[in-house]
C-alpha cells in the first residue's frame, strides 16, 4: 500500500515559481469530470466516494458572487482545509450548487463560476509534475509556506486580490489537520493578504469593498462501515504487535465497542515512541515524561488522565522536531505548525539547491558531497512529517464525542503514523465508506470598513491583523455543528 519511502537522495535544481496560466478548456473538462471523480474518488475498484456534496445555505454566496461580477466588490473566500479531498468538494460548489442556487433565485451570473486558488508547492513533489501543470492551468499559485516572504507568489496573490478575473480562495489553516471538528489556529496571514488588498485598492482610487465569505465544510458516513473500522483497526494492531480483536458477525454499529481499542493503539504507539527516541535521541528526549512499563491491551484498558496524555505527547511532538531543529540550526518556538513549515524550508534549501552553480557543471566528487547533504536533510525531515499528521490531535476528541465520524477520522491519522514508519511516503488510506460532504456559509466580513485602524500605524497595523484573524477564527468556528472542538 503506498509508495515506499526513501530518503531523497540525490540534490536536484531549484523549486522554480509555477506561473498561473488559465486555460479554460482544461477548466471546462475538471469541471465536467468533478461528479465522477467525488464519486469514486480516483479508484473506480472502490464503492466509497464522497456524495452527495450539500449546501444548505448557499445564497450568501451567490450573492457575493453576483455583486463581484458586476464590479462592486472584491472577494477572498476562506475556508476549513481538513481533508485532501475538499478541493474538489470546492469546485463541484463553485461549478453546479452556485449555479443552480443562483437559478433559483432568478439571478443571472456569468459561468464560469471559479476562483483562483493558493497551493503548497511541495504538492508537486509528492503528486508529480503534472499536478503542478494542472493547477498552472486551474489558475493556481504555489507558495513555499516555510518562506517567510514568498515574494512571487505573494505578488501574484496581490493582483488577484486587486484585480482578479475570479475571487481568490484560501485556507486560512496553511495545512489540513484530518479533523472534520477542530479547527487549527488560523496563520495571520490570510488577515494581512486581505489588507494589502484593500490598500491596492486605496492606491488605485478604487472604492470596492473587500469581503472575506468563511465557509465551513465537513464530512459525514451516513451508512458507517463498522466491518471496514474493524479491518483498519486489526491491521493496525497487528502491524504494532497487539492482539488482535476478532470479528463479530455482524460488526458492533456502537462506537463504544470501538473506542477501548482505538485508545489502546494510541498509547502504544505514544509508547513505543517516546522509547525509541528516548533510546536514539537521548539528548533531545530529556524532557520527555518516562511511560509505565508494560503496553495496555485491548481488554485491560484502563484510560489515562486526559492531562498526562497530552503531556505525553506534546513532550513527543516537541522532540520530534527538535531533532531537525537541532541539525539545521533553527529556534525551537513558535506553534508547531509553524516549527514543521520552518523545517519544511530548511530542508528543501537543502535538497532543492538554488546555488548559482548548476548541479549538472558541478565535479563528481563535489555533486557527491550535494547528495549527500540532500540525503541527510531528507532523513531529517522524516522526523516533522510525523508531527505534521499530530498538530490537531488531542487526548479527548474521540470521548466528547463517540460517533464513527471521529473514531475514523483518528484512527485514519494513526495509520498514517505507522504507514510512514513502515516505510510509506504517501500512505493510501483505507475506504471507510461513502462518505457525504456538507458546505456551510458563513455571513461575509468586510475588511475595508477596518482599514483605517489598520492604516494608522505599524502598531494599529499588527493590531488590526490579530483581531480579522481572531474574528475569521470565530466565525469559521461557528459553522462547525456544536462548535469547534477544543485544540490547545
Amino acid at each position: 500500500m503506498g509508495q515506499s519511502q526513501r530518503a531523497e537522495t540525490r540534490a536536484h535544481p531549484g523549486l522554480p515559481f509555477i506561473r498561473p496560466r488559465l486555460n479554460r478548456w482544461v477548466l471546462r473538462v475538471a469541471y465536467a469530470a468533478l461528479p465522477l471523480l467525488l464519486r469514486v474518488r480516483l479508484r473506480p475498484w472502490l464503492p466509497a466516494g464522497i456524495w452527495p456534496v450539500v449546501c444548505d445555505q448557499p445564497d450568501p454566496l451567490v450573492q457575493s458572487f453576483h455583486q463581484f461580477q458586476a464590479g462592486h466588490i472584491r472577494l477572498l473566500l476562506a475556508f476549513r482545509h481538513s481533508q485532501v479531498d475538499d478541493p474538489l468538494v470546492m469546485a463541484y460548489l463553485f461549478s453546479r450548487i452556485l449555479p443552480q442556487a443562483a437559478r433559483r433565485q432568478g439571478i443571472v451570473l456569468q459561468p464560469p463560476l471559479h476562483t483562483a486558488f493558493m497551493y503548497d508547492r511541495g504538492m508537486t513533489l509528492w503528486a508529480g509534475r503534472w499536478l503542478g501543470w494542472f493547477f498552472s492551468r486551474l489558475g493556481g499559485v504555489p507558495v513555499r509556506r516555510g518562506r517567510q516572504m514568498d515574494l512571487t507568489a505573494l505578488k501574484t496573490i496581490r493582483a488577484y486580490l486587486y484585480q482578479g478575473e475570479f475571487p481568490l480562495t484560501i485556507a486560512p489553516e496553511g495545512a489540513t489537520n484530518g479533523h472534520s471538528d477542530i479547527l487549527s489556529p488560523l496563520e495571520p496571514g490570510t488577515a494581512q493578504l486581505a489588507f494589502w488588498a484593500v490598500e491596492d485598492l486605496h492606491k488605485a482610487g478604487q472604492s470596492q469593498p473587500l469581503l472575506i465569505v468563511p465557509i465551513g465544510l465537513r464530512y459525514l458516513y451516513p451508512k458507517p462501515n463498522w466491518a471496514a473500522l474493524h479491518r483498519l483497526l486489526s491491521q493496525l494492531e497487528h502491524d504494532t504487535g497487539l492482539p488482535t480483536v476478532p470479528l463479530t458477525s455482524p460488526p458492533a454499529p456502537d462506537p463504544a465497542a470501538y473506542y477501548p481499542r482505538l485508545c489502546s493503539l494510541g498509547e502504544h504507539l505514544l509508547t513505543r515512541m517516546t522509547q525509541f527516541y528516548q533510546q536514539f535521541y537521548p539528548a533531545q528526549s530529556q524532557a520527555l515524561i518516562t511511560p509505565d512499563d508494560g503496553v495496555p491491551s485491548s481488554d485491560t484498558f484502563a484510560p489515562r488522565s486526559h492531562r498526562e496524555i497530552a503531556d505525553r505527547l506534546a513532550h513527543l511532538l516537541h522532540t520530534a522536531l527538535s531533532i531537525g531543529e537541532d541539525y539545521f540550526g533553527l529556534p525551537s518556538r513558535g506553534s508547531l505548525a509553524s516549527r514543521c513549515r520552518r523545517l519544511e524550508e530548511a530542508g528543501w534549501t537543502q535538497i532543492y539547491r538554488d546555488d548559482r552553480t548548476p548541479l549538472t557543471s558541478l565535479p563528481a566528487f563535489e555533486r557527491g558531497l550535494a547528495d549527500w547533504i540532500a540525503t541527510t536533510a531528507s532523513l531529517h525531515l522524516r522526523h516533522m512529517r510525523l508531527v505534521e499528521s499530530f498538530v490537531a490531535v488531542t487526548d479527548h476528541y474521540v470521548q466528547d464525542r463517540l460517533c464513527f465520524e471521529r473514531l475514523a477520522e483518528t484512527a485514519l491519522i494513526l495509520f498514517d503514523l505507522v504507514e510512514r514508519v513502515k516505510g510509506v511516503t504517501i500512505p493510501r488510506r483505507p475506504q471507510l465508506g461513502q462518505r457525504q460532504a456538507v458546505i456551510t456559509i458563513g455571513q461575509p466580513i468586510d475588511v475595508s470598513q477596518r482599514w483605517p485602524s489598520y492604516a494608522r500605524d505599524r502598531r494599529a497595523a499588527k493590531a488590526a491583523v490579530a483581531t480579522l484573524t481572531a474574528d475569521l477564527q470565530q466565525a469559521l468556528e461557528a459553522l462547525i455543528p456544536g462548535g469547534a472542538a477544543t485544540n490547545p
